[in-house]
């Protein structure tokens, strides 16, 4: 099986004009913001080609998209769903606003599990309502005492999942979706569940989508994450069966932002895709074994819990005993671009998110920097 993260040299890399190749200085290896390091799968690439090729650049239309995704949900994970539940959004982010709209009230608490995607917190304050965290597990996991007393606050109507879980690449278990689903109803809580890593679950682990939990749920899906297609705006906002109301008062507009030629690479990768994708989960699990591998023996004092999923590893590095950010720290001193967690709400301080949908060669050098930038 050949490798999709391994095929591009640092020099081809650094040619892309995206934001990992562009907002630091080429001194700088960057292995911080979520994009790959992959070519595109070839049917993307020819699908977009052929819409270029015939003038085919006008508005997105149709149910192709929610067609291709059924179809890759009832293969990949026997989840099956009516076209008439999903309707075409601008991208996930813009999803999981429409739906936190369509369930609460201005005002409303919406709970969130730090540490977590961070741009969760500025888009719930946009909406003006409250976030009201409900931090992770010692173990990186759902605490579900935690969960449960802020469901039980007054005004706390809203949820929003990572599911899988960013940045800590954990993977929610059937178990735990169920049992998230039976606080939910016991509280009068909506879920919206963010399930843009989906796709990007990895071997030992397997993906349960929300709704089929709870069908008053409301998910977020898109192929953008698992084929490297973040410029190519398109995501899909699915309502559970009992959700269906909701979905009706989903404002058009919301649709109508959809990117056509999102549209058409993210058909491609749901529909024939699936070759690729196996390529790179395959080239991801090793990465991860590698990351583990690496810094068990460069920098036994970070804490390393191999992600379930996502490409994304979760660093604890307080006991570096650096001062301050650790990110800040390997940026100034090693010259490589990582997250720095206390972005990610409470828990993520003195932690960093490093990128490993990349290179082996790649890894092997951020932690090279990293570990020269302790030393010396």
């Amino acid at each position: 099986m050949s490798n999709p993260l391994d095929r591009l040299t640092l020099d081809e890399l650094r040619s892309r004009t995206s934001e990992k190749w562009r907002r630091y200085p080429p001194d700088v290896l960057p292995v911080f913001v979520a994009e790959m390091d992959a070519d595109l799968a070839r049917p993307v690439t020819a699908a977009l080609r052929q819409a270029i090729e015939r003038g085919d650049t006008g508005y997105a239309f149709g149910t192709d998209y929610a067609e291709a995704l059924a179809g890759f949900a009832a293969e990949r994970w026997g989840w099956r769903f009516d076209i008439a539940q999903a309707r075409p959004v601008a991208d996930v982010i813009t999803g999981v606003v429409e739906a936190v709209r369509l369930i609460s009230d201005v005002g409303a608490g919406v709970v969130v599990n730090p540490p977590v995607y961070h741009p969760f917190f500025p888009t719930i304050e946009h909406m003006e309502r409250r976030v009201v965290e409900a931090p992770l597990g010692p173990d990186g996991r759902i605490d579900f005492a935690t969960l449960e007393a802020a469901f039980q606050e007054p005004g706390n109507g809203a949820y929003l999942l990572c599911n899988p879980q960013n940045p800590t690449g954990a993977v929610h278990t059937r178990d735990e979706l169920t049992r998230v689903a039976e606080l939910a109803h016991a509280y009068r809580v909506r879920v919206v569940a963010d399930e843009i890593h989906a796709p990007l679950v990895l071997a030992g682990a397997a993906f349960t989508p929300y709704l089929d939990v709870d069908p008053a749920g409301l998910s977020i899906m898109s192929a953008s994450k698992a084929w490297n297609l973040a410029g190519m705006k398109a995501a899909i906002l699915v309502a559970g069966t009992e959700a269906l109301g909701d979905l009706a008062r989903l404002p058009e507009i919301a649709s109508e932002a959809t990117s056509h030629f999102g549209v058409v690479s993210h058909v491609a990768a749901l529909r024939h895709g699936g070759p690729w994708l196996d390529e790179v989960l395959a080239a991801i699990d090793g990465n991860r074994r590698l990351l583990g591998e690496l810094l068990g023996r460069e920098l036994p004092q970070i804490g390393y819990r191999q992600p379930e999923g996502t490409y994304l590893a979760w660093l604890d590095c307080r006991g570096l005993g650096i001062d301050g950010d650790p990110a800040a720290f390997f940026l100034q001193r090693g010259r490589v671009a990582l997250v720095a967690g206390e972005l990610f709400g409470t828990g993520g301080a003195g932690h960093v998110r490093l990128n490993i949908g990349t290179s082996p060669a790649v890894i092997r050098e951020a932690v090279r920097r990293m570990a020269t930038a302790l030393s010396g």
